[in-house]
């Protein structure tokens, strides 16, 4: 078995006390800061974990060559029969992350149990940690194998320790170095018969929130790994053959500064549309109130029967605001099979739009 685990907390902190690593972990830490700052400035949070959610749920499915569009997401919440396979892929990855959250809310653990619904949710199945050999990764010049996860036999104790270093704190090992290394874990051992990857990205997401460094799941990786996938697999691999977390570490590092930053620019901008619908609906309308305001920023892509639950109006008076809203050029009304729905077309540009992370 890869001598790269299970790994000794008492033992590791050795192999990261880097004056490297320690100034990089400042200036993750400060954007971290600010962005869990910057969230918490937004009157509903709900609104950034809708539209963040989603945005992370088809970054991190396009990892895995499930490729869709926003524009099938949205739809696909307005419509659950209007879909494609790679849709129901990423709304599942939005459910597995859901789940994982709702037990961080919880219990603040991160159990193996968890880990597992999660998996389950991902793929639609029960399958639990595989029982056959994982698939190993070759040179794709040279067709050498370059690395064989564990064998299934030595899962459950893989396991049980990773389930160990996401629930235990450790004083000398700050929980930005623990990413690293739990994901970096995860990754080899490759626990399921799918859906690690996406899985090993959402437990990056869940750590951050129980580790307190944010209230809620809204900085992802999955964007900044898409950018730099030729580093994430070279550098997985170098800690694989040589046992050195330096690099590999800043590299996760740099990750959560960049991403962070390009979260907070986000949330800005949604900060100042919000402000400016807000004034454009009260100044206009009779019917405003900040539930509509938070109907039309939380559904993206919304439609007269949210309106109705969340206003808790009748079919008509909701058809009416909708209708009106659009008449003024503040949603976009547009037709589904034989329902219109209304998209926040500013809010829409300002998501498909957003720009490439800084690397």
């Amino acid at each position: 078995m890869n001598n790269l685990y299970p790994i000794n907390l008492e033992e590791f902190p050795a192999k990261i006390e880097k004056v490297s690593i320690l100034k990089a972990l400042i200036e993750a830490h400060k954007q971290l800061a600010e962005l869990k700052g910057v969230a918490n400035s937004i009157p509903n949070k709900d609104i950034l974990l809708a539209t963040l959610v989603l945005q992370e749920a088809k970054d991190s499915s396009e990892i895995e060559n499930i490729i869709t569009t926003q524009d099938e997401l949205y739809k696909h919440q307005i419509q659950l029969n209007f879909s494609t396979v790679a849709t129901k892929e990423v709304a599942n990855y939005q459910a597995g992350l859901s789940i994982g959250y709702e037990k961080i809310q919880q219990y603040n653990l991160l159990t193996l149990n968890t880990l597992l619904d999660i998996q389950a949710e991902i793929e639609n199945n029960q399958a639990g940690f595989r029982k056959v050999i994982g698939t190993v990764l070759k040179n794709e010049h040279t067709g050498e194998v370059v690395y064989s996860p564990p064998e299934p036999n030595f899962i459950p104790d893989l396991m049980d320790n990773l389930e160990q270093l996401i629930n235990t704190e450790v004083e000398q090992i700050d929980p930005l170095v623990m990413i690293a290394v739990i994901h970096h874990q995860f990754e080899s051992i490759h626990p399921f018969y799918d859906g690690n990857g996406r899985t090993g990205r959402i437990i990056n997401i869940l750590y951050l929130v129980k580790a307190g460094l944010l209230d809620s799941p809204i900085l992802y990786l999955s964007r900044y790994i898409n950018h730099t996938k030729s580093d994430y697999y070279r550098l997985l691999q170098t800690v694989r053959d040589t046992g050195e977390w330096e690099e590999w570490t800043l590299y996760m590092l740099k990750g959560v500064e960049l991403t962070a930053k390009h979260t907070i620019s986000l949330i800005e901008s949604i900060k100042l549309l919000l402000q400016k619908q807000k004034y454009q609906i009260r100044d206009n309308f009779k019917f405003y109130s900040q539930d509509l305001i938070n109907n039309i920023f939380h559904h993206t892509y919304t439609k007269v029967q949210f309106l109705e639950d969340d206003l808790n109006i009748s079919r008509s008076t909701a058809t009416r605001y909708l209708d009106a809203l659009a008449k003024h050029g503040i949603l976009d009304k547009q037709k589904l099979g034989r329902e219109s729905y209304y998209l926040n077309k500013e809010l829409v540009d300002l998501l498909f739009d957003m720009p490439e992370i800084k690397i």
